[in-house]
């Protein structure tokens, strides 16, 4: 079983910066993909980002290409999530999850079986 702690969310001003951590602990995530989901209030939880841990091969939402950038750390076991140019709609929690998410589940949830606890972002226009 992997825990995953999300960290590095808070309030900022539009077209500010902030950057997400997520460590994983109690297994190796090597093999496996390192996401990064979020839900706004009332609305459904979306992708946003994903990278495979072994290849480095990153995704991204494109609501987000060109913003934010998924990068990961093998030594600490954590992946980060450094957004720019951030506005009002990115406002969500934002989770961290880790799973197989083989080709073609990359940017579902579905390809995911282990999640944080969520950190909140809240951009002000």
């Amino acid at each position: 079983q992997v825990q995953l702690v999300e960290s590095g969310g808070g309030l900022v001003q539009a077209g500010g910066s902030l950057r997400l951590s997520c460590l994983a602990s109690g297994r190796t995530v090597s093999g496996y993909a390192m996401g990064w989901f979020r839900q706004a209030p009332g609305k459904e939880r979306e992708f946003v980002s994903a990278i495979r841990w072994s290849t480095g091969t990153t995704f991204y939402a494109d609501s987000v290409k060109g913003r934010f950038t998924i990068s990961r750390d093998n030594a600490r076991n954590t992946v980060y999530l450094q957004m720019n140019s951030l506005n009002p709609e990115d406002t969500a929690i934002y989770y961290c999850a880790t799973g197989p998410a083989r080709v073609g589940s990359t940017r579902s949830a579905a390809g995911y079986n282990s999640w944080g606890q969520g950190t909140q972002v809240t951009v002000s226009s």
